[in-house]
């Protein structure tokens, strides 16, 4: 069935694309032009044909080539090719794995521990031990905050605590009243001889102010820009961003999670409302594994190895952990998918249940056949999501996917308090994921993203009643009202889906 869809995709193709070139016989020039877009459509497609993708996105590819030829060429030179093994980032991944097995194959599997979980939740364990390279830590300890208030208020103490050094990433960061907050303790730390590092994704923070990028960098802050884009619609490096949230303090405190740095996340935009969000203080064993991953981070982007006991020790502290702990890094520099391939061990080893909260609920083949078969088979899947967009047409094709999972038994709830933005799945109440990657195919494929797995810790137990909590400010959708909604609105969900594998 899938090299029957690409080979029928391939010929209408190659038949818009000979039709095109009808041109060539009026006009010279306009003949030469559409000959060489012709054989560039063509040239693509034949990549796009043989390079074996999902069959889904080689079919919506090949229809956006054939239907517009000129804006589709462009637009596959932006978002279109498939980087993942690339040599920039087959070099950062060969770079990030000799890393790994340097720092963390030191650390072997506690059997011990694993023992005492469940067949299926040492199965999930060790996959991520293999795909993550990093073991699961028993000697860490977490908390979970459940909003821009809360975060802020531990990060912004912790931030003041720095001694030695403090490492941040981030996806977004805005010139704004909380910028300006973390600008002048970074300053003020940075003065005391306290080494600062910041690393900044250059799209998610385009608008970003150089005033305040130079005003940290006078005052001694390292202030880098992940992949900046000059020229954004002249390059593919628009399409892969860095979309971690991390800090590392000291190499003993850290902070992973849904937030960036922006007012909006304290609730203060009219249009959002309250801003519903979930960030993780970690401290102990695991946070060095965030340091790892920073490091690694910023010596692809600098070329600067800071790969020394001083950063890396400190975190090794004995302290006593209440579960496991797993931070795990996926991006287009590994072979894997990471999350999407973890995500989908969770969910297909539920025994009693699935919640799942994301702000972008778009999710692939794979799982959403996943969450079908789990709900038909009698287990609790629940799904939460914003019930106003940020983003438009990653909305409505969210959107797009609900009567199937309805009618499967799948319950989805729409979140009315403000703006729901948690990044969350809990499997059976015992097993939990939380960090930056939404269950779309943007961070599974695309997005540098970095996410916490939990086993039995106190802060699962405090998922679940935020869960709760947050259905209770939610509304469900009724699958009899939904399927009977304006035909307008299906066709704007469906055109939405069309796009989903090139959001």
């Amino acid at each position: 069935m899938k090299n029957r869809l690409n080979v029928l995709a391939f010929f209408a193709l190659l038949f818009a694309a000979l039709y095109i070139s009808r041109g060539f016989l009026q006009s010279w020039m306009v003949g030469t032009l559409s000959v060489v877009f012709t054989l560039s459509v063509i040239f693509i497609g034949i990549i796009i044909f043989f390079e074996n993708r999902h069959p889904t996105k080689t079919l919506t590819w090949l229809l956006v080539l054939a239907a517009f030829p000129v804006v589709g060429f462009f637009f596959y030179l932006m978002f279109g090719q498939n980087h993942r093994k690339s040599k920039r980032f087959s070099k950062k991944a060969i770079e990030d794995e000799r890393a790994f097995q340097k720092i963390e194959g030191q650390r072997q599997l506690n059997e011990e521990q694993l023992k005492k979980m469940g067949g299926h939740q040492q199965l999930l364990f060790r996959l991520a031990h293999k795909l993550g390279k990093n073991p699961i830590s028993f000697s860490s300890e977490t908390k979970v905050l459940t909003d821009g208030k809360e975060t802020y208020a531990h990060i912004l103490q912790a931030l003041k605590m720095a001694e030695h050094h403090i490492h941040l990433e981030y996806y977004i960061v805005r010139h704004d009243d909380l910028g300006n907050q973390i600008k002048d303790i970074l300053i003020s730390k940075a003065k005391e001889g306290v080494h600062v590092r910041f690393l900044y994704d250059g799209v998610g923070s385009w608008k970003l102010s150089k005033s305040y990028v130079e005003e940290l960098r006078v005052a001694g802050v390292e202030m880098v820009s992940f992949s900046p884009v000059k020229l954004p619609f002249l390059t593919h490096t628009i399409n892969y961003r860095n979309h971690r949230k991390i800090i590392v303090i000291d190499g003993v405190v850290g902070f992973v999670g849904g937030l960036n740095i922006g007012d909006e996340y304290l609730g203060k935009d009219a249009y959002f409302g309250y801003w519903r969000d979930t960030h993780l203080y970690v401290r102990g064993e695991a946070v060095r594994t965030l340091q790892l991953i920073f490091l690694q981070d910023w010596h692809y982007q600098t070329g600067e190895t800071i790969l020394n006991q001083t950063y890396l020790s400190p975190s090794l502290s004995m302290t006593k952990g209440d579960g496991g702990v797993q931070m795990i890094a996926s991006g287009p520099d590994t072979r894997w998918e990471v999350n999407k391939k973890l995500f989908f061990s969770m969910i297909t080893s539920a025994k009693k249940s699935i919640w799942i909260a994301s702000p972008y609920f778009i999710p692939d083949d794979d799982i959403l056949s996943a969450l079908k078969i789990a709900a038909l088979s009698g287990i609790d899947v629940r799904i939460l999501v914003p019930n106003r967009p940020d983003k438009r047409i990653v909305f409505h094709a969210s959107r797009s996917y609900f009567p199937e999972l309805l009618e499967a038994g799948v319950k989805v709830y729409e979140y009315n308090r403000g703006f729901m933005h948690s990044k969350i799945i809990i499997v059976d109440h015992e097993i939990a994921s939380i960090g930056t990657s939404n269950m779309d195919m943007r961070s599974f494929h695309l997005n540098f993203e970095v996410n916490a797995y939990l086993y039995r810790t106190s802060s699962v137990t405090k998922l679940v009643s935020d869960y709760v909590y947050d259905l209770e400010h939610s509304n469900q959708i009724n699958f009899s009202l939904f399927k009977n909604r304006p035909f307008f609105h299906r066709l704007i969900e469906s055109t939405s889906r069309l796009l989903s594998p090139l959001l």
